[in-house]
């Protein structure tokens, strides 16, 4: 009976309780800002079209949805997972690092997905709509970045006279956690995946506390009942075996990212020594080479790096994106020439990164019109590359385009969530508007922007 209980259960997504789909997007929207101003976005290529690659490969099996869903990665080295309204994923590096599989990724990217498809948060924020967006992006922040650490940060948005108890409202249920992990299950499956990798990436959680932690892991502080999900997830599995669909899963894909986001992402004499002792055991070993060399580059020692990934190029030669990195390793090293001609052959054009220090490169040996050109076809195709709109303005600059300077300085401010520069340089770049065309596209940055808030009366 209880099998038959496990293998059967019906997963009912909640209706007529949500705030509109209008306002869930609205909500998204000003927690976007909150996430931009208070924590860094991982922009590398490689890792976050890899995330977002395991994300769409779940959504194939998910109803038809509202929302066009994004998946972000947060430098952040807590231990933490969580979905916005509106389809926003996040997951922060600490715990990519500590995750040793695809298998795993999958299994806190379905569950999330599922905590979207059932609207948790806009169901339980619908009665607090009144506060107000801005604030209540802010109250849904400091839920789901959890106490203290991250938390902290979360809570400087949360305006003061927001009773605490209507923000623990909109803290996830025991409930609505067992209905992610239901529903969760079913999607990963149906995706090709074993399912058992949500069990065992909780377990990586769980047991961190054990680890001379003091505090519980901030994913256990904002996905509760972890003991009994772990329980159901384990039932469920043993009475649910995994079907072979055919799908694949490429393991090369998850060591690429995972091997560069140990590297530059992580504490650096952490990954130094976890390279060096994966040297140590297969000195023969590309990605020890090449994780090795991203993490000596953090450390400014550009000869050894260039020397470690070279031997990581020579056992993987169809890998151009460590041509690429080659490129960014002598350009850090001043080896401009070395550096060009590393990118080139990376064909470094059609990767952002890759682009933008092509791009670097050419402002460094003087080729300023040839640098702008790169920075806006980067600009043009990866509209969401913050770092391109800040070496377009400083190109625009130094071309004497002011213009250019300050609406893409304002663009780049904007996405890092500071408004005061990026209000700086609108405004200034809307006095230097000479046409209809670029007045309006300024007043559409400062309308993302928002409007000023309007200091009290007597305010010093």
């Amino acid at each position: 009976m209880a099998a038959f209980l496990v293998s059967t259960i019906v997963v009912m997504v909640p209706e007529g309780n949500c705030i509109t789909i209008q306002e869930e997007r609205e909500l998204s929207k000003a927690f976007m800002k909150v996430i931009r101003s208070q924590f860094r976005l991982i922009e590398d290529p490689i890792i976050v079209d890899y995330v977002n690659q395991v994300g769409k490969r779940i959504l194939t099996v998910v109803p038809p949805q509202p929302f066009r869903y994004q998946f972000y990665v947060i430098h952040e080295d807590t231990y933490n997972a969580f979905a916005t309204p509106a389809g926003h994923i996040f997951i922060n590096s600490g715990l990519f690092a500590a995750l040793e599989s695809e298998e795993e990724l999958a299994g806190i990217i379905g569950h999330e997905i599922s905590h979207v498809v059932c609207r948790h948060i806009s169901d339980r924020i619908e009665n607090s709509k009144k506060i107000g967006m801005a604030t209540l992006a802010g109250m849904v922040a400091g839920v789901l970045l959890g106490v203290g650490g991250v938390g902290a940060a979360a809570s400087a948005v949360t305006i003061g006279s927001v009773a605490a108890g209507q923000t623990a409202a909109l803290a996830y249920s025991r409930e609505n956690e067992m209905q992610a992990d239901q529903l969760g299950l079913v999607y990963l499956t149906q995706a090709g995946y074993s399912g058992a990798g949500l069990l065992t990436s909780l377990k990586k959680i769980r047991s961190k506390q054990w680890y001379g932690s003091e505090q519980i892991p901030t994913y256990l502080t904002t996905h509760p009942a972890s003991e009994l999900r772990m329980s159901y997830i384990d039932n469920w599995l043993n009475h649910n075996p995994a079907e072979n669909t055919g799908k694949q899963i490429d393991t090369g894909a998850f060591d690429l990212a995972h091997t560069r986001l140990t590297a530059l992402y992580t504490d650096e004499k952490i990954a130094l020594n976890h390279f060096k002792s994966e040297l140590d055991e297969s000195p023969g070993d590309p990605l020890a080479h090449y994780g090795y060399a991203l993490t000596l580059m953090r450390g400014e020692k550009g000869h050894e790096a260039a020397v470690h990934m070279k031997q990581a190029i020579e056992g993987n030669a169809m890998a151009t994106h460590m041509l690429q990195d080659l490129g960014r390793i002598y350009f850090q090293d001043g080896q401009y020439q070395k550096a060009m001609q590393a990118l080139l052959a990376g064909n470094s054009d059609k990767n952002p990164e890759g682009q933008l220090y092509l791009g670097r490169t050419q402002m460094e040996l003087g080729r300023m019109a040839e640098a702008k050109d790169t920075f806006e076809n980067l600009v043009r195709d990866n509209g969401n590359y913050s770092q391109a709109y800040y070496y377009l303005g400083e190109s625009s600059g130094r071309l004497g385009d002011m213009f250019g300077a300050h609406y893409n300085l304002g663009r780049f401010y904007l996405q890092m969530g500071d408004r005061k520069n990026a209000g700086f340089h609108l405004n200034r770049a809307l006095k230097l508007a000479v046409d209809d065309a670029r007045k309006k596209a300024v007043r559409h940055q400062l309308e993302e922007l928002g409007p000023k808030k309007k200091r009290k009366p007597g305010a010093g």
